[in-house]
């Protein structure tokens, strides 16, 4: 899932940005307001999370003219402000969930999972091409049932190629969907990322096509 985290605050928004990544979710961050509504105007993200006190717009505001555009993704507020006026205030123009700070990670992550269950109508199914197999909700995964011990990263990159079975991936649409905005890129990660992949499974789990990208077979 790739998140859109808008929080102004360096060491809060470092925190839940390692957080995000270390349990494989591919996130960006912007630090205002204005920035969070381009992002999201141009992007295509699966949640927000959005703090209240932003410079430039507020994140009522942001979560306003969302909803005023029609635009239905899943927001979780995270903010410091408890009095439940603020509360209501943020569930009534259409947020999904209300966090106060401080909070636990553990917390966040379940305020996540619970609200993408919500919005898909149901737990996520499996993903699976009958070697590998994905599980979304808790971000599993296997190989001929055997459990694989991966990296943020890498099930980021095996949930992109799983998720179509015999679809080839182009290199710009790997690197979009494994790293964040601000991440750098070098121009053999994805080689590097496969590579462990394939080490961790089977050389043939992942196909190479030549100039084209990768793909899983069906």
């Amino acid at each position: 899932m790739r998140i859109l985290l808008v929080e102004d605050d360096l060491q809060i928004g470092a925190a839940i940005s390692n957080a995000l990544d270390d349990a494989g979710m591919a996130a960006d961050w912007v630090k205002d307001g204005s920035a969070a509504i381009a992002s999201v105007t141009s992007g295509s993200f699966g949640l927000v999370l959005l703090d209240i006190g932003l410079p430039k717009k507020d994140g009522f505001s942001v979560l306003k003219q969302l909803r005023q555009n029609r635009n239905a993704v899943p927001v979780i507020i995270i903010t410091a402000r408890d009095a439940v006026e603020d509360r209501i205030a943020g569930l009534d123009l259409g947020a999904d969930d209300y966090l106060v700070k401080p909070f636990k990670v553990d917390e966040l992550m379940a305020r996540i999972r619970a609200v993408a269950r919500r919005h898909s109508g149901s737990a996520q199914p499996l993903l699976s091409n009958g070697e590998i197999t994905v599980n979304p909700s808790n971000k599993t995964a296997d190989y001929q049932q055997e459990a694989l011990d991966l990296t943020g990263k890498e099930y980021r990159l095996l949930h992109a190629l799983i998720s179509t079975p015999g679809r080839i991936y182009s290199r710009e649409e790997l690197e979009e969907k494994v790293y964040g905005w601000d991440e750098e890129v070098n121009s053999n990660a994805i080689e590097f990322l496969i590579h462990s992949l394939r080490k961790k499974t089977h050389k043939k789990a992942i196909k190479n096509v030549r100039g084209l990208g990768w793909m899983v077979p069906k």
